[in-house]
């Protein structure tokens, strides 16, 4: 399971949108190597510790790039300029990778917030 499913996702989806995510794919694996790779929710997601942390999908117009917590992106505000965000998903466009130095932010962030634990600022 886990790696062999995120690989079937991927190759399910038509171009650029598989070539987009598995650019994504490779930085989230780079950034965090020891997550266990697994599918949340029908979106492949990594887990660390128990939590997922990291995470992305494909729609119909747009990818997104989901933290799995909604005290990622408030930390990020300036770095998220110019990108869509929902309390719980990054969109971007079908054809543009995010840049690496923000995925390695993003899952950083939401690793900190996972080995904090619950809390006033963790999110569990």
């Amino acid at each position: 399971m886990s790696k062999q499913e995120i690989d079937a996702y991927l190759a399910a989806l038509d171009e650029p949108k598989r070539s987009t995510l598995s650019a994504l794919h490779q930085v989230i694996v780079s950034t965090i190597p020891d997550a266990e790779q697994c599918i949340s929710y029908g979106m492949p997601a990594f887990r660390l510790h128990g939590k997922v942390v990291a995470g992305f999908a494909a729609f119909k117009n747009h990818l997104s790039y989901l933290p799995h917590s909604g005290s990622v992106f408030p930390e990020l505000r300036k770095e998220l300029r110019g990108y869509q965000t929902t309390s719980g998903s990054l969109h971007f466009p079908i054809d543009t990778p995010l840049p690496t130095d923000l995925v390695r932010k993003l899952i950083a962030v939401r690793v900190e917030h996972v080995l904090e634990g619950p809390g006033p600022r963790g999110h569990p």
